[in-house]
């Protein structure tokens, strides 16, 4: 009878396939690119494994990339044609509702059932990665906490694996508010592997969240050669590395950083990497520097895609891209096509339904109003949903883009009631932000001489029940 490390019985696995398992299942959790070839190897050695079906399927939605999850949805509907899912065990069945739901489009309802497979079985490894990676896509923090913290109990204090475990709690924590416990648990995990590049991202974070650039700065420059090699995460760490500087005032580091790194002439061109060339790029947009070749490049990358509606996250920052660009009628195409897919026979059913009509579609057209110099409109679309934006996925650090874009918004449109808000808010969590001083700064300029007694914004009243 075949097992996997952690001692899970293997339904239709073999001594063969179980070590390609656990070598896929290894890969995953450092987020090497191996990963692919493990599962490949898994498949080919146990073609009806239902665990093995199922990684590969989690393989193709995980990157948020459409092509590999039309190829993932093709491979799973010709292993479960005519399969008996009543004669699956119980962890193989879950595995298999969850692969097949989460091909469906519905994350939130997949992330459940990978809950459940976690309450019973602790110690799948693969469950929890995916759950917890679904977690992050759908901007669920307390379960991106929790799903990792309910399970560690069973995990020995020597497991081999419990230290990557500890980098995904260490994110959790982090993205739940507790920066010095995540700080904490964070730097536990890459004691124990330093190439562990989730938990140094969890850590990052912590130091991105609390406004310390020159420790994050630090704190990567002193592991460069642990994080920055052939991973899933590099580019994403080098953007926080780009952000520090950016945050720090050293525009020159970060697009040196940029041009190395994020994008250029050898990018793959995923949508994971875009979207933070994109989310950098826009902080600058943002302060008025320009960077029209980086734009246009970036631009023609989100052009060349051609995605259908996928993940709505992706879609605002290929928003970002055409209005940095100078190509609103890019966007505002963008957006058509967005809005027709809502409006097609039997729409509601899938996640992403949900995070493009009520988040995705909104930040997109205030996006489209920036670029047109209508700032009081991108105010009324953006002021609504500051408080919701998790709902369509990524980190705080990721949707704070969005923010400072409903702040620059709030100053150019001369609503000063709510950029004082905004801006004391940021300033209560980020005292010492650079960013945070010059915003006020403008702010004292722009509303010197004027009377702030009984103002109020525009359409923005008291009393209006949106205004949260």
């Amino acid at each position: 009878m075949a097992t996997d490390r952690y001692g899970h019985f293997l339904y239709e696995g073999t001594e063969e396939g179980a070590a390609h398992l656990d070598r896929a299942v290894e890969a995953l959790l450092f987020f090497r690119p191996e990963v692919v070839e493990a599962v490949g190897d898994l498949l080919a050695a146990d073609p009806v494994s239902p665990v093995g079906q199922a990684f590969a399927a989690y393989l193709g939605m995980l990157g948020t990339e459409p092509a590999d999850a039309a190829v993932a949805r093709g491979r799973f509907a010709d292993y479960t044609a005519g399969l008996d899912r009543t004669a699956l065990p119980p962890r193989e069945r879950l595995h298999t509702a969850a692969a097949e739901t989460l091909l469906a489009g519905d994350l939130r309802r997949a992330a459940g059932l990978l809950e459940r497979l976690t309450l019973a079985y602790p110690r799948d490894a693969l469950a929890l990665f995916v759950g917890h990676q679904l977690d992050f896509l759908t901007g669920d923090a307390v379960r991106l906490r929790d799903r990792v913290g309910g399970a560690l109990s069973a995990w020995d204090a020597d497991d081999p694996h419990r230290g990557p475990l500890l980098g995904m709690y260490a994110f959790g924590l982090e993205e739940s508010g507790h920066y010095d416990r995540a700080e904490e648990v964070g730097a536990a995990a890459v004691a124990r592997n330093p190439q562990d590049v989730w938990a140094v991202h969890a850590v990052v974070h912590t130091y991105e969240m609390r406004g310390r650039y020159a420790d994050g700065i630090a704190y990567l420059d002193a592991r460069t050669g642990d994080w920055s090699g052939d991973n899933f995460l590099a580019v994403h760490n080098w953007w926080h590395y780009a952000l520090f500087a950016l945050e720090a005032g050293d525009t020159d580091t970060a697009m040196r950083v940029y041009d190395a790194n994020l994008h250029n002439g050898r990018s793959a061109g995923l949508a994971m990497q875009l979207l933070d060339a994109a989310a950098l790029l826009w902080r600058l947009h943002l302060s008025g520097i320009d960077q029209a070749p980086r734009w246009e490049a970036l631009a023609d990358a989100w052009t060349a895609r051609a995605d259908p509606p996928f993940y709505a996250f992706n879609d605002v920052h290929a928003v970002m891209s055409y209005v940095g660009a100078g190509r609103p009628a890019e966007a505002e195409r963008l957006v058509a096509d967005r809005q027709r897919w809502l409006e097609r026979p039997g729409a509601g059913a899938s996640t992403n339904d949900a995070m493009t009509a009520e988040i995705g579609l909104p930040v997109c057209r205030a996006l489209v109003a920036h670029a047109h110099g209508d700032h009081a409109a991108a105010v009324d679309l953006l002021w609504p949903l500051r408080r919701r934006l998790h709902e369509f996925g990524g980190s705080h650090a990721q949707r704070d883009a969005v923010q400072q874009t409903l702040l620059e918004s709030s100053l150019r449109a001369r609503r000063h009631d709510l950029a004082r808000a905004l801006i004391s808010e940021r300033t209560g969590l980020r005292p010492d932000s650079p960013y945070n001083r010059r915003s006020q700064a403008r702010l004292a300029t722009a509303a010197s001489g004027e009377g702030a007694g009984d103002r109020r914004p525009d359409g923005l009243s008291i009393s209006n029940p949106h205004c949260s």
